[in-house]
């Protein structure tokens, strides 16, 4: 041990040896032989050193699934008046191309009107009043007598018709005294699937409720007017006059309506889109009484 110790005079002192020997050298791994193991080849003492310097993998995070929204149906964003007269909009072609929806007043007057022959008579237009007197009469008896809570919110609206067509049908018997029919069939049946409808949904019910009057302030009012034109020297009928700007009064059942939608399940919604076809395809057929 002494003479292990023993130095050299101006020889800088240095680590004693390991007696490590490195035998063999890989960019990403060394072997080193211990000597003090037993030279056995089959059982020889290695470490293992991983001296890689590339940067280590970091595994990429899942990708994010994309959150699929439904289309909206045209309209859906207002409220589901809107969505009615979308669907009202289509029902109506003229010359065979569709409505523009943002110009429903002047296509409904043109889809009713223009390029038509018409030859109505004042037995035809009693008809169409008296019809349209029950289907009005039944919308408001309904919502006034019903205890149920969603139909509160629409009655007195200031849009009841069914006492301005009573005063209209006075003046017919009267003035020109001609006897009141009863009403048609078409009428009648239109009256009873409303009925039936209010007891079973009050969701389509409201929406026959809404599309009748909507139908009337948009179009159905003008036909009153060129028919009275033309058999009654212009004499404007009570069923075309309110108390009060109708426009306004129809936002303000849109505005109770669209609240109450809001409520409603999307399947709910789309049968009372297929309500409005409904509604409008019994109008059409009391408006044709006119001219039968």
């Amino acid at each position: 041990m002494a003479s292990l110790m023993r130095q050299t005079p101006g020889t800088p002192s240095s680590p004693p040896k390991l007696g490590l020997t490195l035998l063999h050298h890989h960019p990403l791994t060394s072997v080193i032989y211990f000597p003090n193991q037993r030279r056995n080849p089959t059982n020889l003492t290695l470490g293992l050193c991983r001296c890689s310097s590339s940067p280590m993998t970091v595994p990429s995070s899942p990708k994010k699934k994309r959150t699929k929204y439904r289309k909206q149906y045209p309209g859906e964003s207002v409220g589901i008046t809107e969505e009615m007269r979308f669907v009202a909009m289509r029902l109506r072609n003229v010359n065979g191309k569709k409505v523009d929806p943002a110009n429903d007043k002047a296509q409904e007057e043109d889809d009713e009107l223009e390029g038509e022959t018409w030859s109505p008579s004042k037995e035809g237009f009693l008809n169409f009043l008296v019809d349209s007197k029950l289907v009005f009469e039944t919308i408001e008896r309904i919502v006034d007598e019903s205890e149920d809570v969603s139909y509160a919110y629409f009655r007195r609206t200031g849009l009841e018709r069914c006492g301005s067509l009573e005063r209209d049908l006075e003046w017919f018997r009267t003035t020109q005294e001609l006897a009141i029919p009863e009403p048609s069939q078409v009428g009648v049946s239109y009256a009873k699937y409303l009925e039936e409808e209010a007891k079973e949904n009050a969701a389509l019910f409201l929406t026959h409720f809404y599309s009748i009057y909507f139908s009337h302030i948009a179009g159905g009012q003008v036909i009153v007017r060129r028919v009275s034109e033309k058999l009654l020297e212009g004499k404007e009928l009570e069923f075309v006059r309110w108390e009060g700007d109708a426009q306004e009064l129809l936002k303000g059942v849109r505005e109770k309506l669209n609240v109450l939608g809001e409520h409603w399940t999307r399947d709910e919604k789309n049968k009372c889109l297929k309500e409005t076809a409904k509604a409008y395809k019994y109008m059409g057929q009391i408006v044709r009484l006119i001219v039968l």
